[in-house]
């Protein structure tokens, strides 16, 4: 994978305070260089002014756009790559579409899904989860906890499985030491920078600790 921004991405959220735009625009100034737009059930429209928005602020300072789900937005505006739910489009498709050049993540929530991509089509990082409960997603699959991702962690080793994998769901600040320690190589943050009092320095909080780990 050409960016190594994966160890920290931030998924854009609405709330009543801030809107997609805003919130990847607060993620930024905070120190994220990784952006993922996720706006389902927005209006297509709403979609496309808003990832051409987001797109400017992440170019502004050399951060990677990712756009959730939608592969034909990706290749139309010329975002950095995609995110693929289990149940969007298959990542061979999206690498036909998208080529070579461009980063592909899939939504894993147990070692048999990661077992099918490797059988499969390679994507370029896994989105894991959910750590914990979550309100920012619906359909949720079981959560997975500390445990779930040792075990997950443990099978990619015996397996060899090299492929980034990156921790999402509910995730606070004070969780993230321990997922780390699990082996997991990425966190992935939504509605628990956007609930902080200061968004801002909540994720300068969570860039300085990452930071700190991988040191």
């Amino acid at each position: 994978m050409k960016s190594s921004n994966y160890r920290l991405q931030f998924i854009t959220h609405s709330t009543e305070r801030y809107t997609y735009a805003e919130s990847a625009r607060l993620a930024l100034k905070g120190g994220c260089r990784w952006v993922q737009l996720r706006m389902k059930g927005a209006e297509e429209s709403d979609r496309v002014a808003c990832a051409l928005a987001v797109q400017r602020m992440c170019r502004a300072v050399g951060a990677t756009f990712i756009i959730d789900d939608d592969v034909l937005l990706a290749k139309r505006i010329g975002a950095d790559g995609v995110h693929l739910g289990k149940e969007d489009m298959p990542v061979a498709e999206a690498r036909a579409i998208l080529g070579e050049g461009k980063i592909i993540g899939a939504t894993v929530n147990s070692f048999e899904d990661i077992e099918a991509h490797i059988n499969g089509s390679l994507s370029d990082y896994f989105g894991c989860g959910p750590f914990r409960f979550t309100t920012t997603k619906k359909r949720l699959a079981p959560t997975l906890g500390i445990e779930g991702y040792r075990e997950i962690i443990s099978h990619m080793h015996e397996r060899d499985i090299t492929i980034p994998i990156v921790a999402i769901g509910g995730i606070t600040k004070t969780d993230i030491p321990q997922i780390l320690a699990t082996g997991i190589d990425g966190i992935a943050l939504s509605g628990s920078v956007l609930q902080a009092t200061n968004p801002v320095k909540e994720m300068q909080d969570i860039v300085s600790i990452i930071n700190h780990f991988n040191n």
